[in-house]
């Protein structure tokens, strides 16, 4: 009589169990990069949206002699004021898709000018970050310091700009127009 030998075919238990042992050693070593990859995405998007906002907010005062009020908000970049004097000024939308953006959480930026933060004259814009709560550590604004002492967070406003919040345009108001052609 001839005997057949059977070939098992596929894994062990024990095979299985190292693998996974090895997926789960590496999702661990490598897990923590990848999310912290993702932060550091959703905080430069929002930090490039508040430089958006802020270059929309000049064009606006360029036309209007001042930035919007508090109460008009970033709505007045999509929106004509109601007064048919200041309507004529306004030359927008200033804002490409003529919606207020959201961070890239899908918070709503916090407008405020005049401002009480930064001691400036230009609004005070921030987006209250990952955990939704304005006023905590996360926020990211336009108005504070880096730890590197750099020019507020942002870096987009130039120390030349000013606007005055009458109706009459600021005498130093500069913008940098960089080098002659």
């Amino acid at each position: 009589m001839k005997r057949h030998q059977r070939i098992r075919v596929g894994f062990t238990l024990i095979e299985l169990m190292i693998v996974l042992v090895i997926l789960v050693m590496l999702f661990a070593i490598a897990g923590p990069r990848l999310l912290g990859t993702q932060k550091k995405a959703d905080i430069k998007s929002t930090k490039a949206q508040l430089g958006n906002l802020e270059a929309s907010l000049k064009l606006y005062a360029v036309d209007m002699r001042t930035f919007p009020s508090t109460e008009d908000g970033l709505a007045a970049l999509i929106k004509p004021p109601a007064d048919e004097a200041k309507a004529r000024k306004w030359d927008g939308p200033y804002l490409d898709d003529e919606v207020i953006p959201a961070d890239a959480w899908g918070n709503a930026f916090v407008y405020e000018y005049p401002p009480t933060q930064g001691g400036r004259d230009f609004p005070n814009i921030s987006s209250p970050g990952l955990d939704g709560e304005p006023d905590t550590e996360d926020d990211i604004v336009n108005w504070r310091a880096t730890e590197d002492g750099e020019d507020g967070e942002m870096g987009t406003m130039d120390s030349g700009d000013s606007f005055d919040t009458g109706d009459s345009m600021s005498t130093d108001m500069s913008f940098d127009t960089g080098d002659a052609l």
